[in-house]
């Protein structure tokens, strides 16, 4: 049984990150125990998992929703996470390792390389191409419980950052911040790589109505 929760658990979270779950939306138990050819107990056990750590919500006549934010649960998420994001690439700037180095480098590339050949078009692909830089910088932080601590609270916005690569220019802002980030982590910067990431990351609140309102 443990074994089929985890398998809906992670089938859950991969439905979030590719966006086939949006804030608000609802699971629901018999399709995913059909998908999944599990029992729904299994299902139910994996809906507590994610209640837990506030991915899920269940509400009156509702079930289980996907977490939506409002502007202050947004605002404090986003707050958090900045400081998170913050905090690894400060530790990058400490430890990342040669083959690391590289990894980056080749992350900031790609989204760069998206940025000068495709503009503001594709911002589903350049939206994957960040998420494999932040998480490259994650994993350069050699810190597997806040990478964790990450993931999780990136998944509460995941839809939100996906959207906001519709905005004319903001492929092109990215992939410029991503390469002074890149840039301050090989300096071995602590103080000015997290300070970077911290305003990489974080929203302005006009902006956060925006993506609220555009996701609504």
């Amino acid at each position: 049984m443990a074994g089929q929760t985890e398998q809906v658990f992670n089938a859950i979270l991969g439905d979030i990150e590719t966006g086939r779950l949006t804030p608000g939306g609802a699971l629901d138990e018999a399709e995913l125990a059909a998908r999944h050819q599990v029992s729904r107990t299994p299902v139910r056990e994996a809906f507590i998992q994610l209640e837990a750590i506030g991915l899920i919500r269940r509400l009156p006549r509702k079930g289980a929703v996907l977490f939506k934010p409002t502007l202050e649960e947004f605002l404090a998420i986003l707050e958090v996470h900045a400081k998170l994001e913050g905090q690894a690439a400060g530790l990058a700037a400490r430890r990342m390792s040669a083959a690391q180095a590289k990894d980056l480098e080749a992350a900031v590339r790609a989204c760069e390389a998206h940025a000068s050949e495709k503009g503001d078009t594709g911002p589903e692909t350049y939206y994957r191409l960040n998420m494999r830089f932040h998480e490259t910088v994650a994993l350069a932080s050699g810190n597997p419980f806040l990478v964790e601590m990450i993931k999780t609270n990136a998944r509460k916005l995941m839809a939100y950052y996906r959207a906001r690569y519709r905005y004319p220019g903001s492929i092109a802002q990215s992939a410029r911040e991503h390469r002074e980030i890149a840039a301050l982590i090989s300096a071995h910067d602590r103080a000015a790589a997290e300070a970077a990431m911290q305003r990489h990351v974080q929203f302005d609140q006009v902006t956060v109505m925006d993506l609220l309102a555009a996701l609504d």
